[in-house]
């Protein structure tokens, strides 16, 4: 148990520290990608699962990480990503920005988040749990994609490196956009720790080391998989409620980690502050949280256990996912920012 709460938790809490940082959370780059046009966020997600992709698959040829694929509903990743997708956007945060901005002392997220950790919980463990495992008995498949198409997995790893290595040529080859910047008040590795505005490539491949040091440290524990954000979300309100220690696994950790790091973070920075929403805010927070717990449980996963995790291991489940969950973000964002507008117009 010592182990597991030292190895999940700062994993966590560097995970916290870099989201907060860096404010990667990937609710606003799928929104951007779409409202304005802006693939960056997206294009450094991918460099995220692909140095995930090429560390955790050597990990599974070496025998040091087990293979984690398993059958799925693609009805229920259809359904629950499309809803996850539609939730993120009206709790302003997916499920680790949800998480993360808790940390800095947003009410609004706090809302989203106990929503999101409840209706979770009610799909894998409480009076949901009947229309989770309805959904969850149609149409299902195995996640190894791989396998499903004849073809080596190194084969779709290197199509991915080619994809991404034709974005990032066409994307540096474009003139920087300077940004002014206040004058810096630290130097040395507070000024970087604390203070320095960074690429979001390199925040990128900051989330892809990450989430690929979770993989063997989730292993040890017994916990098969890397970064995952719903079930441990689950998991807390499930310990709450019976007092069975057995949900305190490594996911717990990482997710509490996360918080704290976030906490620490907006602290040290200055950042953290209280803030109270309106009602409608609020409003939008209690139903976006709803829909991100029951689409996630669905879905097996959110932006990061299917999005990030399960795409770099080449899963089909994670990578249907990302695509419907897309989809649920610009669906939302029409309906929230784009149709209102043109009405007032």
């Amino acid at each position: 148990m010592v182990w597991t709460i030292f190895s999940g938790g700062i994993v966590g809490l560097i995970f916290g520290f870099v989201l907060q940082r860096t404010r990667f959370c990937m609710t606003g780059g799928f929104r951007d990608m779409y409202i304005a046009k802006n693939n960056r966020l997206f294009y450094a997600f991918l460099i995220a699962i692909l140095i995930q992709s090429i560390g955790v698959l050597w990990l599974i040829q070496q025998g040091v990480v087990s293979l984690p694929y398993k059958d799925y509903s693609v009805l229920g990743v259809i359904v629950g990503s499309f809803l996850f997708g539609i939730g993120i956007i009206f709790a302003g945060g997916c499920a680790t920005g949800t998480w993360y901005r808790a940390g800095e002392g947003l009410i609004g997220s706090w809302i989203a988040l106990l929503m999101y950790m409840l209706s979770a919980a009610m799909m894998k463990y409480g009076v949901l749990t009947p229309l989770y495992e309805w959904f969850n008995r149609y149409w299902i498949v195995n996640e190894d994609m791989a396998a499903s198409l004849g073809v080596s997995v190194w084969l779709l790893v290197g199509l991915l490196a080619t994809v991404v290595a034709v974005i990032l040529i066409r994307t540096l080859k474009k003139p920087k956009i300077q940004v002014a910047s206040l004058p810096a008040r630290y130097t040395g590795i507070k000024h970087y720790l604390l203070e320095k505005r960074y690429h979001v490539f390199i925040a990128g491949i900051a989330v892809g080391l990450i989430g690929l040091i979770a993989w063997p440290l989730s292993e040890s524990t017994g916990r098969v998989g890397g970064l995952g954000i719903t079930t441990p979300s689950a998991d807390i309100i499930s310990f709450f409620v019976t007092g069975d220690q057995s949900k305190l696994n490594w996911g717990v950790f990482l997710v509490l980690g996360i918080f704290v790091g976030s906490y620490l973070a907006a602290r040290l920075t200055h950042e953290f502050k209280w803030r109270l929403p309106d009602v409608k805010t609020i409003q939008a927070s209690f139903f976006g949280g709803l829909l991100m717990g029951v689409g996630a449980a669905w879905a097996g996963g959110c932006t990061i256990g299917n999005g990030l995790t399960a795409t770099a291991v080449m899963s089909s489940k994670g990578w249907l996912s990302l695509l419907v969950t897309i989809l649920g973000v610009w669906t939302a964002s029409y309906f929230t920012f784009v149709r209102p507008s043109r009405v007032k117009s």
